[in-house]
């Protein structure tokens, strides 16, 4: 029976000591025009422009995003677009006169080609579980468009722990596959032993078991989206989350604290680039599994 895998993906490419990270080129000046799409580097806030227009002695640009909510920033730099700075500059006279209708993406979250107009499918037999609320959430931010369209179901497992019997109710088979994301899934670690023990109790071939090395799912998120330049240390008698917390300055007394910090931390992830490759891989070869 073959063992749940870990990161079997090579080095990254983005990081910073890569030969092939290139330097980020100087900020162009472009004239806010109705319609054009851009991202606020600051709040990572993604949207289309459908005014410009003076407010307190400043020029401000209002952005709307595919839900149709609306924000506003001040014109100028801090902008990106396609993912290259810019410098947005007061758009000719007339321009501004009336919001367009939102712009439609072409991508998803998770860099796929965006379909649009067509309806989610019906739910497969096949389901994508996880460990817990915050891996379902994060999964949901980046590939919930791609999953709809695939008609796959994310469901929690709330700890592997229930992995063996949550398969013995499911009964999985070659068309009603299980694909498992598992946190901290590194040889001999309790994880890695009950993942081993719960697949040898199935039909091979309707089961995978993938995990990422991180010790909870907030390490998938890239730590320069929260201004860090790697996630901190916490001493292992000091529960994870709250020393992380505690080491940002953010409240960790309750677990509505933690939640909310988790909150700060998902608001920062825009798409698939936000996110580290091992845990990108992982979740890909999962979609991969119960969708073929």
């Amino acid at each position: 029976m073959p063992e749940p895998s870990a990161d079997r993906y090579g080095s990254d490419v983005l990081a910073a000591d890569s030969p092939m990270r290139t330097r980020t080129p100087a900020a162009r000046p472009v004239s806010a025009q109705r319609g054009l799409v851009v991202e606020d580097v600051d709040t990572g806030w993604v949207g289309a422009i459908v005014r410009v227009e003076k407010a307190g002695g400043v020029h401000v640009v209002t952005l709307e995003d595919l839900a149709g909510r609306r924000r506003s920033f001040p014109l100028g730099a801090g902008f990106w677009i396609d993912g290259q700075p810019v410098i947005l500059t007061k758009p000719t006279r007339g321009a501004d006169a009336t919001p367009a209708a939102p712009v439609q993406a072409s991508r998803t979250a998770s860099g796929s080609r965006a379909v649009h107009g067509q309806r989610a499918q019906v739910a497969r037999g096949s389901r994508i579980w996880v460990e817990g609320k915050h891996d379902a959430e994060l999964i949901e931010k980046v590939w919930g468009d791609d999953l709809r369209i695939e008609g796959v179901v994310v469901e929690m497992l709330d700890g592997v722990d229930n992995l063996a019997d949550a398969l013995a109710r499911f009964e999985p088979t070659a068309d009603r596959r299980v694909g498992v994301l598992v946190d901290h899934l590194v040889t001999g670690s309790k994880e890695h032993r009950l993942a081993t023990a719960a697949l040898q109790t199935v039909t091979p071939g309707t089961v995978m078991v993938l995990g990422h090395p991180y010790v909870d799912v907030w390490q998938a998120v890239r730590p320069a989206r929260l201004g860090l330049a790697t996630w901190p240390v916490i001493d292992r008698s000091i529960e994870w989350k709250r020393g992380i917390c505690a080491t940002l300055g953010w409240p960790a007394d309750s677990q509505a604290d933690i939640a909310q910090a988790w909150q700060r931390i998902l608001a920062t992830v825009r798409t698939y680039a936000d996110l580290d490759p091992a845990f990108l891989g992982r979740v890909e070869e999962l979609i991969d599994f119960v969708t073929a």
